[in-house]
Parts: C-alpha cells; structure tokens; sequence
C-alpha cells in the first residue's frame, strides 16, 4: 500500500461520479417534443438550461482530463513529484488538490482575464463609451421643477399645502 492510495480511491471516486452525471444528463438533453405551442419565455428557459448543462458538462470534461492525468502519473510512479523542478509535492497539497502535477511555486500564479464570456461585451456597451456629445441647450437646472410647476402639475390643491 503506497502513501498515494487514499488520494487514487477519492479520484476514482470522483472520476466515477463524473461518469455517471455524464450518463444522467444525455436524458435531460430535449424538454419538449414540439416547439409550436411554448410561450418565448419558455424556449429562453430552455435555452439557458442547454448553456448551464454544457458549461457545466466542459467544466466536468476538464476536471476528468485533470483526473486521468493524475491517475496515469500514479501509475508511472511519477505522482507527488513536480513535474517542473521534480522536487516532492508536500503531501498536504495533494489531499487539497489531487489532480495538481506542480509545486506551489510553478503553479499557475494568474487567471487569464482575457478569457471573458461574450455577453460581457453587450452588457458593458453602454458604458464604454462616456458622454461627451451632450447638446448644451439640454441642460436641467436646479429650479425647473418649480418652474414648471407654476404652470401646472397633476397634484391637487391640497398637496401644495
């Protein structure tokens, strides 16, 4: 029995129930047999419940890779040595992260803040660009609302009490 046992059972562990939800989720694939009578509400329901399952499904497919990767250095005996400077792993980031090949100090330092989803793009664009072209006749001054309210508004008399 080598140190790396208990690691190797929870990534099976964990590669099994990857499997399984892969299984379970081919059924979940289509909710309707027909389009024709669904309300537009419904279709973008159904829609962003097909974006959530193959963002969760890349997300799972990934984490399997991670896995098989660290299975396979089990086996090669090469597991628990970085594979950037071969110094041992300490065993407590193993059980924190099992599927990691590298050391602390040639683990990935940053996340990429380049990969952004696209709707990000949409929803900023208002924003982007400032308000430099405003027409300077459009300008509301401090006392319009009661300018304008000598003329007339809809409150009744008794509110100007």
């Amino acid at each position: 029995m080598t140190k790396y046992d208990k690691i190797k059972s929870s990534l099976l562990n964990r590669l099994n129930e990857l499997e399984i939800s892969e299984e379970n989720d081919v059924e979940f694939e289509k909710t309707e047999l027909s389009n024709y009578d669904n309300h537009p509400a419904d279709n973008a329901t159904d829609l962003t419940d097909q974006h959530t399952r193959l963002a969760l499904r890349r997300h799972f497919d990934g984490e399997m890779d991670d896995i098989q990767t660290a299975l396979t250095a089990i086996e090669e005996g090469t597991y628990g040595k970085c594979i950037e400077c071969g110094e041992e792993i300490p065993l407590a980031r193993l059980e924190a992260v099992p599927t990691t090949l590298t050391c602390v100090e040639h683990a990935p330092k940053e996340v990429d803040q380049s990969i952004r989803p696209v709707e990000e793009s949409l929803l900023n664009s208002s924003t982007d660009q400032p308000v430099n072209n405003e027409d300077p006749l459009l300008r509301d001054y401090a006392n319009s609302f009661e300018e304008l309210e000598e003329v007339g508004s809809s409150d009744s008399p008794s509110d100007k009490l």
